[in-house]
């Protein structure tokens, strides 16, 4: 796998975690964040024997968002740019930059956060990219950037809405305020919340495991069906579905889970990438 300054990937079975490895600075995100996020999504989703990963992090915190100074010393003459050519070199950037953290949310393999201490800005963008997201009872959450003159445009404010409500995204978006834990709990931001990272780090292998276990096509369907319903109607859900499962059921898996249920025998999926 290739390196990066700001990542390392770490296999355990089925189960890659992606580290964020910058703990000298709480895992301030400076530019080789997000030049490499894409780089080691894709890694992950090439790899077969991948089913599920977790996003974690060393150090005392998650992540305290974007490294405001390295990043303005570093692309100064782009955000303050002063004719249009200027301001398309932005535009240009902050799409580049928005690539790491859609590549997540649009990997066919699902990904669960695991969340200590901090959470800020372009953090919360990460994680409200993942599939599921679990916190240790110290970690708070904040949309930080209305309060350094930003309005969020990594995802944040596209993606909250879908699983915390438009109304407690409007107030954390307006206001900027720190979230705890359990307040995040409770909005549904987190699912679980633990005592601390050991257990929070446990907590989200176990689910991953879990998760990896089953069919990795089935994997693929769910999240494909959940990712296309979004704004589109119950109708028009439930026909994608059905077309989903018309092209995709009759899988060696399901084979294998009739053949189980039939013997009463548990069926072992994915045997191909089946690491043990």
């Amino acid at each position: 796998m290739n390196p990066s300054p700001f990542f390392e990937i770490e296999k355990r079975k089925n189960v890659a975690i992606l580290w964020l490895n910058r703990p000298e600075k709480r895992n301030a995100m400076n530019w080789p964040f997000w030049r490499d996020l894409p780089d080691m999504v894709d890694q992950i989703n090439a790899d077969p024997q991948i089913h599920c990963f977790v996003i974690a992090a060393k150090g005392k915190s998650f992540s305290t968002g974007l490294d405001l100074e390295e990043f303005f010393q570093e692309f100064k003459p782009v955000v303050q740019g002063e004719l249009a050519d200027g301001r398309e070199k932005l535009y240009q950037l902050i799409l580049t930059m928005q690539k790491g953290i859609n590549a997540v949310y649009n990997s066919k393999k699902p990904s669960i956060a695991l969340v200590q201490k901090h959470c800020i800005g372009g953090g919360l963008d990460l994680v409200s990219a993942c599939d599921i997201r679990y916190a240790t009872k110290d970690a708070s959450f904040s949309l930080r950037e209305s309060k350094v003159a930003i309005v969020a445009d990594m995802g944040s404010l596209q993606r909250l809405p879908h699983l915390i409500g438009n109304a407690h995204t409007r107030e954390l978006a307006l206001t900027g305020k720190d979230i705890s834990a359990d307040e995040a709990l409770q909005m549904g931001l987190v699912t679980k919340v633990t005592e601390d990272f050991d257990t929070l780090l446990q907590a989200g292998l176990t689910t991953a495991e879990e998760i990896a276990e089953n069919p990795t096509i089935v994997i693929r369907g769910v999240k494909q069906v959940l990712n296309h319903g979004i704004g589109k109607t119950i109708e028009e859900g439930l026909d994608y579905v059905a077309v989903w499962n018309a092209s995709m059921l009759d899988s060696k898996d399901f084979r294998s889970a009739i053949g189980g249920f039939m013997e009463r025998k548990r069926p072992v999926f994915n045997p191909e990438t089946r690491v043990d």
